[in-house]
């Protein structure tokens, strides 16, 4: 949300969904002196990176509508938004963001975990499946993750069954 709000600020201000790399970052540090403007230039990548936003001839392009964010008067993100969350917890946010207590959302994922036996963020994107919360991006990435790294733990597994 915090991120979403950061991003969504300068559109908002400019009345579009739509400016220039070197004028979003302007609005972000001298304009509202959020960030510094190496920090500013940090978020547009880690907004990229999470699909808020895509780089169209030159320009940055918010792939959410601005006006549907809500940002505050007294609104100031801290700079844990410059770094990359982790994909749970995205999906952890994005339950969070339906009106879910993020213990809340914590705990089932531990149990869904305990349960099926997947990894946390698989867990994670379970509990805002049976709660009605599209998380598609997000199932890709831990899908993603799933087929890059191998799974040591099923390995060890293995063979500590075949040594039995």
């Amino acid at each position: 949300m915090t991120l979403e709000a950061a991003v969504a600020a300068p559109f908002r201000h400019a009345g579009s969904d739509r400016m220039g790399e070197g004028e979003f970052v302007v609005a972000l540090s001298l304009d509202r002196d959020w960030f510094s403007p190496d920090q500013a230039k940090r978020l547009v990548d880690i907004a990229t990176a999470r699909g808020l936003l895509a780089e169209e001839d030159g320009d940055l392009v918010a792939q959410f509508d601005p006006s549907d964010v809500h940002v505050p008067p007294d609104f100031r993100p801290d700079e844990s938004v410059l770094r990359e969350q982790s994909t749970f917890e995205r999906a952890v946010d994005a339950i969070v963001a339906a009106g879910v207590e993020k213990r809340e959302v914590v705990a089932a994922a531990n149990r869904r975990q305990r349960e099926a036996g997947v990894t946390l963020e698989t867990a994670a994107v379970l509990v805002a499946r049976e709660r009605g919360i599209d998380v598609e991006e997000i199932a890709a990435d831990v899908r993603a993750d799933l087929f890059e790294s191998p799974d040591t733990d099923a390995e060890s597994d293995a063979d500590a069954t075949e040594a039995q």
